[in-house]
C-alpha cells in the first residue's frame, strides 16, 4: 500500500448549514473532512458535508470501509449521519469513533437517539451496512487501520469534545475543532498535538474583534490559530468551522488578513482537496 496521505473538505462552516448565494465560494456545509491514508479512508465529523461524501462514495467501485471520527455531537457535526447513503448499503463497514460520550451511554446510544421519533423516522437498526461503535477517552492514542496512528486531547467546548491528530507514512496532519483556545497561553497537550504537522485544520469560528462578545461559546479566532501554529511549528494551516454569518466577502477578507500574518494560511473551501 503506498505511504501517501491527502486530505478533502466536504464540509467547512460550524453552527448550521447555511448553503445560498452568499456561501458558494466557500462553501454551506457543516464540519466533514476526509483523510486518506494509503488505501485507509477516515472521516473527520458527520456534519452536513458527510451527505455529500456519501453520495461521492457511493459511485466507487467495490464495498466502502471507513472510520469516522466525532469531534463531539452537537447537532452540527452529526447532521449528516442519517443521510450518510454507504451506511445504508448492506456489505459496506462503518466505524465510529467518539470521546466524551460515556456519561450519556456512549456513540451508539447518542446514534440511536438522534435516529429515532421525533426526530427522525429510520432507526439506526436500517443500516444494512456493518456498523461499529468504539467509545474512548480523550488522550489515548488509537490504530484504528495497521500503520495509521491517531492520537487524541481534550478540548475547551461546551460539554467536552476531542481534536485528533493523524501520523501516517512519516506524515502528520490534526483535526482540532471546537476548541476555545486560552487568549493568554496556549494549552500545551495542543501545541503537542499540532507539533510539526504537515497540515492544521483548526476552529477559527470568529476573529479577534468577535471574541468578548463570544466568551464561554467553546470556539477560537484565526489571530489565536495563527498564533498556535507559529509556536507548534505548523506547515500549512487550515481556517475551519466558519461563522455561517461570514459571507464569502468576509471570508474573502479574513483569507486576505490570515496570508499577510501568517504566508502560506488557507481558509478551508468546500471540495478543496491537497496531497501531504
Amino acid at each position: 500500500m503506498p505511504a501517501t496521505m491527502s486530505v478533502r473538505f466536504w464540509g467547512v462552516r460550524g453552527s448550521i448549514p447555511c448553503p445560498g448565494p452568499n456561501t458558494v465560494r466557500y462553501g454551506g456545509n457543516t464540519s466533514c473532512v476526509e483523510v486518506r491514508c494509503g488505501d485507509h479512508r477516515l472521516v473527520f465529523d458527520a456534519g452536513s458535508g458527510l451527505r455529500v461524501l456519501g453520495l461521492a462514495l457511493a459511485d466507487e467501485p467495490g464495498p466502502a470501509d471507513i472510520d469516522l471520527f466525532l469531534s463531539h455531537c452537537h447537532i452540527d457535526h452529526v447532521i449528516g449521519l442519517p443521510f450518510f447513503v454507504p451506511a445504508f448499503v448492506k456489505g459496506n463497514r462503518l466505524r465510529l469513533w467518539a470521546g466524551n460520550l460515556k456519561a450519556a451511554g456512549g456513540v451508539q446510544e447518542t446514534v440511536r437517539k438522534l435516529m429515532s421519533y421525533p426526530l427522525f423516522p429510520i432507526e439506526i437498526e436500517a443500516a444494512q451496512g456493518k456498523i461499529e461503535f468504539n467509545d474512548f477517552e480523550p488522550g489515548v492514542t488509537l490504530t484504528p487501520r495497521p500503520g495509521v496512528k491517531v492520537m487524541t486531547t481534550p478540548l475547551n467546548h461546551p460539554g467536552g469534545a476531542t481534536g485528533y491528530r493523524v501520523e501516517y507514512g512519516g506524515r502528520a496532519m490534526a483535526y482540532i475543532t471546537d476548541t476555545e483556545l486560552n487568549a493568554d497561553e496556549m494549552d500545551p497537550a495542543l501545541l503537542e498535538l499540532a507539533r510539526d504537522a504537515s497540515i492544521v485544520i483548526i476552529d477559527t469560528t470568529y476573529t479577534d474583534e468577535e471574541l468578548p462578545e463570544h466568551v464561554g461559546w467553546g470556539h477560537s479566532s484565526w489571530q489565536q490559530a495563527v498564533r498556535l501554529a507559529n509556536e507548534a511549528g505548523v506547515g500549512k494551516l487550515f481556517l475551519f468551522h466558519h461563522d455561517p454569518e461570514h459571507d464569502d466577502d468576509e471570508m474573502d477578507r479574513i483569507a486576505a488578513a490570515a496570508a499577510k500574518a501568517r504566508p502560506g494560511t488557507v481558509v478551508a473551501r468546500e471540495g478543496f482537496s491537497i496531497d501531504i
